[in-house]
């Protein structure tokens, strides 16, 4: 095997043709996962209140649609909000903001069940108590609830980083230059060197989430209750 195609194209590999061209490659991947992720914590966090909320009118429509979200590929959202959007600005929508959208749409249904069941491993009687300090329901849930199950939550969303990332290689649908759009780019050109290619792509993607993962584990025993002795 000759990896010498992978030293020859290191540069687009990480920054595409940048910067005589548009930022492409491994930047552009974390770059749109990371905006994408913390789109999704506060999309996340606003469904799953929306979820749990008491009033029915609110609850049913959203985990309704929460749950419709859930049961597609993440692929049709693309599709989605690839035809959608241009639509509804009337015009030409970039493809990077399209597979932010799809992202953030697709991540944050999935973030919102993670908060559901941050706010339910808070013990009950914590509420409780917090009703009868007279305090509301929003106020409970926003200066006692919610911080202490956010912080059972952050390893969840470490996780969902991590799903995020390998997700964007769906974005060379609609024709977003990241890593496997590039990989396949220079796989075009080059010819013959496929096999090389796709087993750098792959490294890349697992020292990605593999230390990615590792940060989650580590948050996990890091942010755990400790019990008293």
């Amino acid at each position: 095997m000759d990896f010498s195609v992978i030293t020859n194209n290191f540069l687009q590999f990480m920054i595409g043709r940048y910067p005589n061209g548009p930022l492409g490659g491994l930047a552009l991947t974390l770059i749109l996962a990371f905006i994408s992720v913390l789109l999704s914590i506060v999309g996340g966090l606003i469904l799953g209140l929306m979820c749990i909320s008491r009033n029915k009118f609110i609850s049913i429509p959203v985990s309704m649609f929460v749950n419709l979200i859930r049961a597609m590929p993440l692929l049709m959202v693309i599709f989605w909000m690839f035809f959608i959007l241009p639509a509804m600005t009337g015009g030409k929508f970039p493809e990077n903001g399209t597979v932010i959208c799809a992202l953030t749409i697709f991540t944050s249904c999935y973030i919102s069940q993670i908060v559901k069941a941050g706010i339910a491993s808070i013990p009950r009687g914590q509420s409780e108590a917090c009703m009868s300090s007279g305090l509301t329901y929003w106020q409970s849930m926003r200066y006692v609830i919610l911080p202490q199950g956010l912080r059972n939550m952050i390893p969840s969303f470490v996780n969902q980083f991590v799903s995020l990332i390998k997700d964007t290689s769906l974005g060379y649908i609609v024709g977003v230059s990241e890593i496997t759009q590039v990989a396949q780019q220079i796989n075009n050109r080059t010819q013959n060197y496929a096999a090389e290619i796709f087993i750098f792509l792959a490294i890349i993607y697992f020292i990605i989430c593999f230390a990615f993962t590792s940060l989650s584990r580590w948050l996990e025993q890091k942010l755990s209750w400790r019990k008293s002795i």
